[in-house]
C-alpha cells in the first residue's frame, strides 16, 4: 500500500472510552498524512459505543473533514482490513478501577491505576483480552499496526510482544508532556529542546536537557521558578531532584512519595478513579440529551469542557488532596489543538509510519540492546527514529546506578504478573506483588489479592485456580 493510499481504514478497540472522540478528532485533523478514510470503532458497551460514535461524527463535522466515523458490532469486523488497530481498553470500565483504587487504599497502599497494587489488578484483568485481541489483529491483519494505549501500557505491550506475532508499539503520553513543560518552563520552543529520556512506562526520568546542543540540567535543577513549572501539582522535593541530578515523570510519586500520596487520597476520601467516574457520568448524561435534541455543536463544547477539568485536575488529588471539582484549576489549552495530549502521540507515531512525518519519538519498543541492562526482547520506553512501517530505537547509555535496580525490579515484576495473568494462578500473582518495589511483602499480597478478586487463598493453594465467577481474572472478558 503506498503511503499517499488516501482510503485506509483505522480501528479503535475500546471506542465507547470517553477519549475516543479525542482520538477522532486527532485522526481527522492527519487524516492526510495518515491516508485515513474511514475510523470504525467497536466496544463491548454498544449504548456507550453509539454515543461516542455520533459524538466523534460531531467532532468531524464541527472542525470539517472527510472522515467517516463508523461503529463496528464486533472487534473482528473492526480489525479486518485495518491499517492501524489502536487499543484502549478497560475491563469492567472506570467503576472497576475506582473500586479497585478504594480497596488498596483501605490496605494501606496508594490507589492508582498503573503504578502498585492497582497496576497489578489492572494488568490481571487486562492481559488476557489485549492478548486475545492482539491474535485477531495477527489472524486478521498480520500487516497492520497495532498502537497499544492500554494501561499499563509498558506490561500490556510486553504481553503482547511476548506471546503474539502482531507489529506493537505501546504509546503514552508522560514522556512528551514533560518534554513540552521542561521547554515552557525554559521558555524556548520544544523543537529546539531535546531531553534525554531513560526508563520504563510510568517509570522514566529525563537525565539531560539539551537546548541547542547545550545541557541545561543543572541550571533547571538549580532554578525554583523553573521546576515549579515542571509538574501540574507539586509533587516532588526540589532538593530530591537536586540529588538524584534527575528529572522524573509524575508517575515516580507513587514510588518516592507514595505514603504521601495515600495520606492525601485518605484525606480527600477519594481516588483518581472515583473522580473519573463522577466527572463521566455527568458528561455522558450531557452528552446524551444534547446529541439527543441533535446539538452536535454543544456536545463537541462540553466535551472540551469535560477534558479540561480532566487534565487541569491531574495529580492534584495525590499531590495535595485536591479536587477535580474545585473551582480554583488552572486555565487549560484547548484540549484538542493542544501541542500534546493522548491522541497526539498516536497520530504523530502513525503518521511516522506511514512515512508521511518520519520522526523521532519516545514509543514503547523491544530493546534489542539499547539499555545493557536489560533483556534484547524486554520492552523498554525509550527514544526512537520512526519512519515508514519501521521503528528502530536509540542507543542509550548506561543507567544510573541510582535507578538500575528499580527499573529492572520492576521489569521483573512486569514478567510475573503477565504470567499470573495467563495462568490465573494466585500464588503467581502474589509472587508479582512480592517482587513489586511498591509492595513487597508476601502475607500483605495475599490478603488484597483476595479483597481484590475475592479469591479463598486458603494455605493449600497449589497454584490451580479453583474458583469462577465475575470477580476471577480469568475469563473477565466475559463479564463486561
Amino acid at each position: 500500500m503506498s503511503s499517499s493510499s488516501p482510503n485506509r481504514k483505522l480501528a479503535l478497540i475500546g471506542g465507547g472510552g470517553v477519549r475516543a472522540p479525542l482520538v477522532v478528532y486527532g485522526v481527522n485533523d492527519a487524516a492526510e498524512a495518515l491516508g485515513a478514510r474511514e475510523i470504525v470503532l467497536y466496544d463491548p458497551d454498544q449504548d456507550r459505543l453509539a454515543l461516542m460514535v455520533a459524538l466523534g461524527r460531531a467532532v468531524v463535522a464541527e472542525f470539517g473533514g472527510e472522515l467517516q466515523v463508523n461503529a463496528a458490532s464486533s472487534a473482528e469486523a473492526a480489525i479486518d482490513g485495518a491499517h492501524f488497530v489502536l487499543n484502549s481498553i478497560r475491563i469492567g470500565g472506570i467503576h472497576q478501577r475506582a473500586t479497585d483504587e478504594h480497596t488498596i487504599i483501605r490496605h494501606g497502599y496508594a490507589g492508582q491505576e498503573t503504578t502498585g497494587p492497582g497496576g497489578v489488578a489492572k494488568a490481571l484483568r487486562t492481559v488476557p483480552v489485549a492478548i486475545e485481541q492482539a491474535r485477531m489483529v495477527e489472524r486478521l491483519s498480520p500487516e497492520a499496526w497495532l498502537v497499544s494505549f492500554t494501561n499499563p501500557a509498558g506490561l500490556i505491550t510486553q504481553a503482547i510482544s511476548r506471546h503474539t506475532r502482531a507489529r506493537v508499539v505501546g504509546i503514552c503520553d508522560t514522556p512528551v508532556e514533560l518534554f513540552h513543560n521542561i521547554a515552557r518552563a525554559l521558555g524556548e520552543p520544544p523543537a529546539d529542546v531535546d531531553c534525554e529520556y531513560v526508563g520504563l512506562n510510568h517509570l522514566g526520568w529525563i537525565r539531560a536537557v539539551r537546548v541547542r546542543g547545550e545541557d541545561v540540567l543543572d541550571r533547571i535543577l538549580a532554578d525554583d521558578a523553573i521546576l515549579r513549572q515542571l509538574y501540574l501539582a507539586p509533587l516532588f522535593d526540589f532538593d530530591m531532584l537536586r540529588t538524584l541530578r534527575l528529572i522524573p515523570t509524575e508517575y515516580l510519586y507513587f514510588y518516592y512519595e507514595r505514603s504521601r500520596a495515600l495520606e492525601n487520597q485518605r484525606a480527600s476520601g477519594a481516588s483518581r478513579g472515583s473522580e473519573i467516574e463522577r466527572l463521566n457520568h455527568t458528561l455522558i448524561a450531557d452528552l446524551r440529551s444534547r446529541l439527543n435534541a441533535g446539538d452536535g455543536s454543544g456536545a463537541v463544547q462540553t466535551y472540551a469542557a469535560y477534558l479540561q477539568q480532566r487534565s487541569g485536575s491531574y495529580m492534584r488529588l495525590e499531590a495535595e488532596a485536591g479536587s477535580a471539582f474545585a473551582d480554583d484549576l488552572a486555565p487549560q489549552p484547548d484540549p484538542f489543538r493542544a501541542s500534546t495530549g493522548y491522541h497526539r502521540i498516536a497520530v504523530d507515531v502513525m503518521s511516522a509510519l506511514t512515512g508521511a512525518l518520519p520522526g523521532r519519538h519516545v514509543v514503547n519498543v523491544r530493546n534489542q540492546g539499547r539499555m545493557p541492562e536489560l533483556a534484547d526482547d524486554d520492552i523498554v520506553e525509550i527514544s526512537s527514529t520512526i519512519e515508514r512501517d519501521r521503528i528502530t530505537p536509540l542507543p542509550a547509555r548506561p543507567m544510573p546506578e541510582a535507578i538500575q535496580g528499580l527499573v529492572r525490579t520492576v521489569k521483573a515484576y512486569e514478567h510475573a504478573a503477565i504470567d499470573a495473568a495467563l495462568s490465573g494462578s494466585h500464588l503467581e500473582a502474589c509472587k508479582a506483588m512480592l517482587i513489586h518495589p511498591a509492595i513487597g511483602e508476601w502475607s500483605p499480597s495475599r490478603r488484597l489479592l483476595e479483597a481484590l478478586f475475592g479469591h479463598a487463598g486458603n494455605g493449600d493453594d497449589d497454584g490451580e485456580c479453583v474458583c469462577s465467577g465475575p470477580m476471577h481474572w480469568h475469563g473477565a472478558h466475559h463479564h463486561h
